[in-house]
Formats: C-alpha cells, sequence, structure tokens
C-alpha cells in the first residue's frame, strides 16, 4: 500500500509530528488538519467571510445608549441629569477575544456581544462619565482581539470595518443629536484605537475641536505628535486636549514596551498634572466588581510612556496579588478620579466660553 509522510507544523514553525501513514488515513488527517489548523493559530482570510451587516444609527436599536433610554443599571450613578450641558460620545473596548471565535467583525445584532457592552464596558467605564454629560453609545462591528496580533492578515480590514462604523455613528450623532453642545470623547482599547482616528478625522486643526471638552483615551500606546493641534492636557481643569494612560504594575515593562509604549504619552488620573508620582491619599476611588468604591487605594507614578500602580489596598488584593497587567482596569481603577474631573472640565469649558462669548458681544 502506497504510504505518504505527513509533517504537521504549529505557528512557528517547528515541526512536531513526523508519520509514515496510508493515503486514506493521510487524507482524513489532512481534513483534521484544516478544520483545527492543527493549533497553529491559523485565521481565516478576511475576504472569505461574510462580513455583518450595516448598522443603521437613524434606527436605536443601534445604538447602546441614548440619553433617553438608559440601561437600568446605570441609572443609580446619574445624580446630575437635569442641567447636563455637554455630550459623551462613548467607544467601547474590545469584547470579544474568544480564540475560538473566527469571525472577524461581530455583527450589531450579537446579543452575547451586546450583553457585555451593557453590563461591563458601558457599567464599569462610560458610568463615569454620566453626570458630566448626555451619553451616547453606539454598536459596531467589533473587530476581533486578533486583529492586532494579524494586523497585516487580516486585521486591518477588520479594524477599518469597525472604524467605519463609529465613523457613521458620530457622523449621524452630530447631525442627528447634538445641535452644538460640547463634546467629550471617551474610549479604551480598541474604542481608542477608533477614537485617535475619529480626532484626526473631526477634531484636529477642524473647527469642531472648539466644541471638544476632552478626550479621555487610555488603553492604547500615543505616541507624542499624533494630533497636530489636540494637545495632552496637563492640568485639571485644561480642555480642548486629551488624556490616556497605560496601566501596569509598579517595575513591570510589558513585553512590547519598546514598540508600543516606550516614549508614548501618559497622563496621571489622580492629580491630572501628569506629575511623577500620586500618593494613595490622593486617590477618589475605584469601581470593583462588587459595585462597590474602594477610596485611598493607589498610589501612581508616572514612567516613560507607562502609569506604574502600587498593589490595590482594598479588601481583595489578594485576587490581585500576581497582577503585572491593569489594562483591562485602566478607567474603573480610576473611575471617581474621572468622574469628578470630568464635570470639572465641562464646568471649565463652559465658563471659559461663557467668556469669550460675553466677550464677543
Amino acid at each position: 500500500m502506497m504510504r505518504i509522510q505527513i509533517l504537521c507544523y504549529i505557528k512557528n514553525n517547528r515541526l512536531v509530528k513526523k508519520h509514515l501513514i496510508g493515503i486514506k488515513t493521510a487524507l482524513f488527517i489532512l481534513l483534521l488538519v484544516v478544520l483545527s489548523s492543527c493549533k497553529s493559530g491559523m485565521v481565516p482570510v478576511f475576504s472569505s467571510q461574510q462580513q455583518p451587516a450595516s448598522p443603521n444609527y437613524d434606527n436605536v436599536i443601534s445604538w447602546a445608549v441614548l440619553p433617553d433610554s438608559y440601561p437600568e443599571n446605570l441609572k443609580h450613578w446619574q445624580t446630575n441629569s437635569e442641567v447636563l450641558e455637554a455630550d459623551v460620545f462613548y467607544i467601547y473596548p474590545t469584547l470579544n477575544n474568544e480564540k475560538k471565535d473566527l469571525r472577524w467583525n461581530v455583527p450589531v445584532t450579537d446579543s452575547i456581544q451586546n450583553s457585555e457592552v451593557i453590563n461591563k464596558a458601558v457599567y464599569f467605564q462610560a458610568s463615569a462619565f454620566l453626570n458630566a454629560g448626555k451619553l451616547y453609545v453606539p454598536y459596531y462591528r467589533q473587530a476581533h482581539l486578533r486583529s492586532y496580533s494579524h494586523f497585516e492578515k487580516g486585521g486591518k480590514e477588520a479594524l477599518n470595518l469597525a472604524y467605519g462604523d463609529v465613523k457613521e455613528a458620530f457622523k449621524t450623532y452630530l447631525e442627528k443629536y447634538n445641535h452644538g453642545r460640547p463634546i467629550i470623547i471617551a474610549s479604551h482599547s480598541q474604542g481608542t484605537t477608533h477614537a485617535i482616528r475619529l480626532l484626526k478625522e473631526f477634531f484636529d486643526g477642524k473647527p469642531l475641536q472648539n466644541q471638544l471638552v476632552a478626550a479621555y483615551i487610555p488603553g492604547i500606546g500615543i505616541k507624542k505628535n499624533t494630533f497636530e493641534t489636540i494637545q495632552i492636557m496637563t492640568n485639571p481643569t485644561q480642555t480642548n486636549g486629551f488624556v490616556t494612560w497605560n496601566t501596569f504594575k509598579k517595575n513591570y515593562y510589558p513585553k512590547m514596551y519598546n514598540q508600543w509604549f516606550k516614549g508614548a504619552e501618559v497622563s496621571n488620573p489622580i492629580d491630572w498634572d501628569n506629575s511623577n508620582e500620586s500618593e494613595r491619599a490622593e486617590h477618589k476611588g475605584f469601581l470593583f466588581t462588587n459595585d462597590k468604591l474602594y477610596t485611598q487605594a493607589l498610589q501612581v507614578y508616572v514612567k516613560n510612556g507607562l502609569l506604574w500602580i502600587s498593589l490595590p489596598h482594598f479588601p481583595y488584593r489578594l485576587l490581585v496579588f500576581g497582577k503585572k497587567s491593569y489594562h483591562e482596569g485602566d478607567i474603573n481603577l480610576f473611575w471617581e478620579d474621572i468622574r469628578e474631573n470630568a464635570s470639572l472640565r465641562v464646568e471649565s469649558y463652559l465658563k471659559t466660553h461663557s467668556i469669550l462669548t460675553e466677550n464677543k458681544n
């Protein structure tokens, strides 16, 4: 009987198996290899997939949150609903990171994804801005996490598709809802990838920058001079600029530090003046998964593109004892600090623009 060799490789092309087997068995194994990718990390070609249908942002079902339809779990955080004079446009982070999920982009009709948007991203991140402005959160065909590690093999197209949705949602927001009101852009992680493009396209050196209260855009390393006219803000009342940070354990440098973070802009989300260090007593509070706020829990250090924190001082600190990256907590670790600061910047913006209006008159 004819016998052939079957070779199976993992993603770094290291040979892991070599067998002499019959041709029928070989074909069967080859089929399994194709189906399972031989555990190689292989991913489908972007163009081979039918992309999810485009959302229509004139339809309210394409929005996770609109000001007149806040989820019930948000309402108890809102204490200033009567006099909100600004808007908050929030872009949520990557929620689809399942290796078994071979989709490049998630449909906006995916009920599991949408539940995570409301109960995770909105609840623990966007909630910090509720008292600063009216909240707008569009669903978008979010790119899978692999889009960053496979950028040239489909990730670029997936992220472009996702940004296209964010852009269309923002255009609808401007045309239908904004009416010249001040704007806060808020985002995290993949949301910040899209927020950077949005700021460049709609605000940077353009008339709309006059309406920009602030952009809170942590979770992605932002190199200096990314924007032409939008500057990093260096005091807690400054407006028309951005703040950003990436949170890690003190003295820890991530593997991709040189590529992603070294030399990047970094803000101190406790004192907002980007000083090298803030004491634990200055920390206003983080929102933990048990829905409780813990104050004076973190000491922070600004370190060449990174934000280092001490081991959080709270009853469940052993749960994070060995943690090195606090990426998922970039916002809720400083939830109360952000909440107070966002309202302060809106107040500062309104005061400044009121003076400018009076001077014109």
